[in-house]
């Protein structure tokens, strides 16, 4: 299919991974100031933002009813709701209120994030396509965004309030994208009957690997910019260089694995993208310049690229066709536990032990893909 079919096919959920990635990007460049406007350190910082993946894994399991409740408008809304609720850590300078704003960001990307991977698994199965790979890739593009306009503006003096506003500005405005006429998610109601609402092992299996993905490429995202700054010396534009060189290196591979999903055997694509990301994660600990460490992130960027899309998509495809959008929603649910939980987690290995044994931790992790990519593999049968 041409590039712009794909694009107008695809166009909702599309906007809604770009929405994400453009919030996320600017918290992860500008979380250096929000930690010096909070007065904490990192092991603290770490502590505040668990709320965050409670909040989200309370509305993950709430998303399958909202989005049959809400129908077709259940994406676009949480996308506006997602959106707003990024406003708030910037506003807040009292410790006890920054977990509150952590908590409404982590439940509106938590609805947001199963909506979407639903969504786009949906259109994958009805329209034999694959999209997964250029919908992350979205994601990756908005990161990126966001992170390089974050330093522009933190070099410009911009107080974190400001510069929040602002992403949460053009994050709604993307959003509006998400409305679409025949917008439904079918297969998130429950079925009924006795055994009928079994998944199997397919979407356990395909969520363990998206959560090694997420717990490493957002950990990395977002302590990126304080292991440069800190650990090695770098300024505000150099620190928003990290997680952006990260994301902008995942982009464009996503963009190239959207063509070499369909060729290449997906299972040892997992495992070639987990060995690489690995050697990534190794030398961005091992780093002495920022130079080094843009290029440990790259290298990182590369094989992290393609494990989250790939794992998604073989849990379309590999699950029981009645329940495949809710299949998605629990591997996503799955998955985001080390979305969430991976910067906490490393908050608090920086904090006893530094930034760099946090990314050495990060690539042991990318290892145990080698072990369930085989897994469910045998789930084929």
């Amino acid at each position: 299919m041409p590039a712009l079919s794909l694009l107008r096919t695809a166009r909702a959920p599309l906007a809604a991974f770009a929405a994400m990635g453009v919030l996320w990007g600017t918290f992860a460049a500008v979380l250096p100031d929000l930690k010096a406007q909070l007065g904490v350190g990192e092991a603290q910082l770490g502590l505040l933002m668990l709320m965050t993946p409670l909040a989200a894994v309370t509305a993950m399991l709430l998303a399958p009813g909202v989005g049959v409740a809400l129908g077709r408008v259940a994406l676009p809304l949480s996308a506006l709701a997602m959106a707003a609720a990024f406003v708030l850590p910037g506003q807040v300078t009292t410790l006890w209120l920054f977990p509150l704003a952590m908590m409404a960001m982590g439940s509106a990307t938590g609805l947001t994030d199963v909506l979407m991977n639903a969504r786009v698994a949906a259109l994958e199965s009805s329209r034999n396509l694959h999209l997964m790979n250029l919908c992350h890739a979205a994601y990756s593009f908005g990161y990126a965004g966001g992170a390089l306009a974050t330093g522009v503006l933190r070099d410009g003096a911009w107080p974190p309030g400001w510069v929040m506003a602002a992403a949460a500005l053009a994050a709604g405005l993307v959003a509006l994208l998400c409305f679409e006429a025949d917008g439904t998610i079918h297969g998130l109601a429950r079925p009924q009957g006795q055994g009928a609402a079994g998944l199997g092992l397919v979407p356990l299996i395909g969520g363990g690997i998206v959560l090694i993905a997420f717990l490493t490429e957002n950990a990395a995202e977002n302590w990126s910019a304080l292991h440069i700054e800190k650990t090695l010396g770098g300024s505000p534009s150099e620190g928003a260089m990290g997680p952006a060189a990260l994301a902008l290196t995942m982009g464009f591979a996503r963009l190239a694995g959207q063509g070499l999903v369909a060729r290449l055997n997906p299972f040892r694509l997992l495992m070639g993208g987990a060995m690489l990301s690995a050697c990534g994660a190794l030398g961005a600990a091992l780093a002495s310049t920022p130079t080094m460490a843009y290029a440990g992130f790259i290298v990182m960027g590369l094989g992290s690229s393609v494990i989250a899309p790939t794992a998604f998509s073989l849990v379309g495809r590999l699950a029981n066709p009645a329940a495949r959008a809710r299949a998605v929603a629990r591997a996503t649910l799955y998955g985001y536990f080390g979305y969430f939980f991976g910067p906490p987690m490393l908050g608090f290995l920086a904090g006893l032990f530094g930034l760099r044994a946090a990314f050495v931790f990060a690539a042991a992790m990318l290892l145990l893909v080698l072990i369930l990519s085989p897994l469910m593999a045998r789930q084929k049968a």
